[in-house]
């Protein structure tokens, strides 16, 4: 179930948030507990088993780390919850990916298993590590309640896609948390945000990088394969960005605060500042996890680049288990350490657009090997960039960016912080505060009323209405 379908916004939510608001306060972890278990079934019912095993796994190796803590047999709790979920997570994301390899270089004909991937497994095992990771270094307090910790492994509103919430973040929450109107109201204007950040325009500029990218590379032009990677780029944001409001929206509506995941990262000027700002708490995590236990930039220079290396390699495998997803953490870990060494001091000389022109180009670029499984298909799509296809451009290309343009221009707005600006400033009139708080009620509402209505339309229509994170 995805929060962009009808079923979600007109049947599962709406009982889920009646039947989380008449249970007393001592009861509402066992609702979000099993509704978010009748949440994932709903599209994998097999595999809520599998969620329920991640549960009991890291609760009880919580309990473990905390028994023995103050001596060495606490580290036993520690790798057992590592060895499990890290093992589930190979097993079911690359397993099959290891085994193709194999068969490749070494021409054998191993069988793979060829089972589907549990939907948000990236996510949730991330969060449930990070739980037992914590309880170890002390950083947060062993959960008592399995039910409690239930409903943090299994909470619906970002249990598919993130933001990755550690468990440190809403602890106290979990057990002692305040409802308002006001929260609840805050909460559905950033839902309702979220949603038409998904339906209204990654849905629609999605269109155009699909037309594209099924186009044989014999018949694409430059402009086309930039045209439709700059696409690519505006639908991952907005998808993923979209669903990131959406889940952070339902957080405040049941009582809990989320980590914010996307802080305008099309306004960088480097790459570095790029990824401070872009899927924020992907980043947190291989930093605190990955990077700063393996030595961060305190063992050396060299030592430091070889962390970022590794780190970004395992941001590249993380998405998805195919080596174009390595080739495209291999692209970033190359710029950042270009970054480390020279870059980023000769572009602090430089006016700030040079550096947003310049990292504009590395993220669209990285979309041509994003976007494609097959490396084969990704490297023709890149010679098509640099003057390898059916020339610069044609009259495909041609209407493709005359009928894509508004929405073009939408997006970039979007991405930026001018709506909040313009907000910002018009709350500054100099009016009496009671006409100024009117005039921003009444836009506000005028604003959720309609894209609220934009976006049931256009769901409703039946139209194409993927989400790329899901297979992450």
């Amino acid at each position: 179930m995805v929060f962009s379908s009808l079923t979600f916004l007109f049947l599962f939510l709406p009982a889920m948030l009646l039947l989380y608001y008449i249970t007393p306060r001592r009861g509402k972890n066992a609702v979000l507990f099993l509704g978010s278990l009748v949440f994932y079934a709903w599209g994998e019912p097999v595999y809520v088993v599998l969620m329920i095993f991640s549960t009991v796994l890291d609760y009880t190796c919580g309990h473990l780390v905390e028994r023995y803590r103050g001596t060495s047999k606490r580290k036993i709790g520690l790798i057992i919850s590592l060895c499990g979920n890290l093992g589930l997570l190979f097993f079911f994301k690359y397993a099959d990916f290891l085994t193709g390899t194999i068969n490749h270089l070494a021409g054998l004909s191993l069988p793979k298993h060829d089972l589907p991937l549990p939907i948000g497994i990236s996510f949730y095992t991330f969060q449930t590590m990070s739980y037992t990771i914590d309880v170890y270094r002390g950083t947060a307090k062993v959960q008592r309640n399995i039910i409690s910790f239930g409903a943090y492994v299994a909470l619906f509103p970002q249990l598919i896609a993130g933001p990755i919430v550690r468990y440190r973040d809403i602890a106290e929450e979990l057990d002692t948390r305040t409802h308002s109107f006001d929260a609840f109201g805050e909460g559905a204007r950033r839902f309702v945000t979220g949603l038409a950040k998904k339906v209204l325009l990654a849905n629609n500029i999605g269109l155009l990088w699909d037309a594209v990218s099924k186009t044989d590379v014999t018949a694409l032009t430059t402009a086309g394969a930039w045209l439709g990677l700059i696409a690519l780029a505006f639908q991952v944001y907005f998808d993923f960005s979209g669903y990131s409001d959406m889940a952070i929206g339902l957080g405040r509506m049941l009582g809990f605060h989320f980590p914010e995941n996307f802080n305008y990262p099309y306004n960088s000027a480097s790459v570095t500042e790029f990824w401070r700002r872009w899927h924020i708490s992907l980043g947190a995590w291989f930093r605190d996890y990955v990077y700063i236990p393996l030595g961060g930039n305190r063992r050396g220079l060299v030592r430091h680049l070889f962390n970022i290396v590794i780190v970004w390699l395992l941001t590249g495998l993380w998405h998805g288990a195919s080596w174009n997803y390595v080739l495209w953490g291999a692209w970033y870990a190359a710029v950042l350490l270009c970054e480390k060494l020279f870059l980023a001091n000769l572009l602090k000389t430089l006016p700030r657009f040079v550096g947003h022109v310049y990292t504009l180009f590395v993220i669209v670029f990285a979309g041509a090997l994003f976007g494609f499984e097959d490396i084969r298909r990704g490297f023709s799509f890149i010679k098509v960039l640099f003057g390898g296809g059916a020339g610069l451009i044609n009259d495909a290309t041609r209407y493709q960016l005359l009928s894509y343009a508004p929405l073009l221009v939408i997006c970039a707005v979007a991405s930026t912080p001018l709506v909040a600006w313009i907000g910002r400033k018009i709350a500054a009139v100099n009016v009496s505060h009671r006409f100024r708080e009117g005039l921003l009620t009444a836009c506000d509402s005028l604003r959720l009323l309609g894209l609220s209505a934009l976006s049931l339309a256009y769901l409703i229509s039946g139209s194409y209405n993927p989400f790329l994170y899901f297979r992450f």
